[in-house]
């Protein structure tokens, strides 16, 4: 059986930085990227292990404004 795993996409310059896509992560890997200020002057979300992403897409679900979006990678 092939394992599923996923990147996550953010469009970094829409984000607002409510961090509702931090909350719902199974894995815990979506956080605030507090080193970055966006052109909103907001600190936007990221992910530092893309490796552990499992392609869930409840960040990109529960995103408000949609600036997440979730590739699926089969292997």
């Amino acid at each position: 059986m092939a394992k599923r795993r996923g990147r996550v996409i953010f469009q970094e310059d829409r984000c607002k930085g409510c961090e509702l896509c931090t909350t719902v992560c199974p894995v815990d890997i979506v956080k605030m990227n507090k080193s970055k200020i966006n052109v909103k002057g907001y600190h936007p979300a990221t992910v530092d292990e893309m490796e552990k992403c499992i392609a869930c897409a409840n960040c990109a679900t529960i995103c408000p404004d949609v600036v997440i979006k979730i590739e699926t990678i089969e292997e």
